[in-house]
């Protein structure tokens, strides 16, 4: 039996684990997808307050006060920037760490370094909607989210906090000792400001996958996904 530890991205929360979450269970595995703080149903604690560190204590401290050892670490989206600084603080605990269409900040760079305009867009936005320190949801249209689930996508996502993104990596190294390291890409949607981490992965000899959906790769293909990280594990 194997520990699953599941880190959303940006605006998401642990909801869009759950059919991921479902697959990994009835195989007898344990799974935990914590929502971080600020968002889906802990949106109520979204404050100026929030920051990077928050969501990275959400992780660390879950790994801690459930005793979980030897585990398999995913991180979806802005969710690879918080499990590469978990993995970081905690390499011995980790068997496996695997960045799903994830950002992979290396240390001091934000993740909004990583995106064409350098995240300017986003600033526009939590100017305009979010007082200048949150950012309202990108719509799952820009995601290519499958059209089935894509209008309950945009009703279940959340303001999150910019500060998260803007603030620079520290990153010791621990985190690309972890002996299991892989990156999934999905190919299903345009403009992805992730290809440039599918090519770290390569020059690094992590494995590494493809899938042929959208970013949410965890709505689009499920069974999938859970089969490779059962086989990947």
């Amino acid at each position: 039996m194997t520990d699953f530890v599941l880190v959303h991205g940006a605006w998401h929360g642990s909801w869009c684990w759950a059919r991921v979450r479902r697959l990994l269970a009835q195989q007898g595995h344990g799974v935990f997808a914590p929502t971080l703080t600020g968002v889906g149903e802990r949106s109520h604690l979204l404050s100026r307050q929030v920051e990077l560190e928050t969501h990275i204590a959400d992780v660390v401290n879950l790994v801690v006060w459930e005793d979980l050892r030897d585990i398999v670490l995913v991180g979806h989206s802005y969710g690879g920037a918080v499990v590469r600084h978990v993995a970081d603080r905690m390499r011995e605990r980790i068997r496996s760490l695997v960045y799903l269409d994830a950002f992979v900040p290396e240390n001091g760079k934000s993740v909004l370094e990583y995106l064409p305009d350098a995240g300017e867009d986003l600033r526009n936005l939590a100017l305009l909607h979010g007082e200048g320190w949150k950012v309202p949801p990108i719509p799952a249209a820009a995601f290519a989210v499958n059209a089935a689930d894509a209008s309950w996508v945009d009703r279940q996502c959340t303001m999150h906090p910019l500060s998260t993104i803007e603030t620079s990596a520290r990153i010791a190294g621990a985190c690309d000792s972890v002996p299991n390291i892989g990156y999934i890409l999905a190919r299903g949607f345009q403009d992805s400001p992730f290809e440039q981490f599918d090519a770290v992965a390569e020059r690094r000899g992590w494995w590494r996958e493809q899938f042929p959906c959208g970013h949410d790769v965890m709505l689009d293909m499920p069974n999938e996904l859970a089969a490779l990280l059962l086989q990947r594990s």
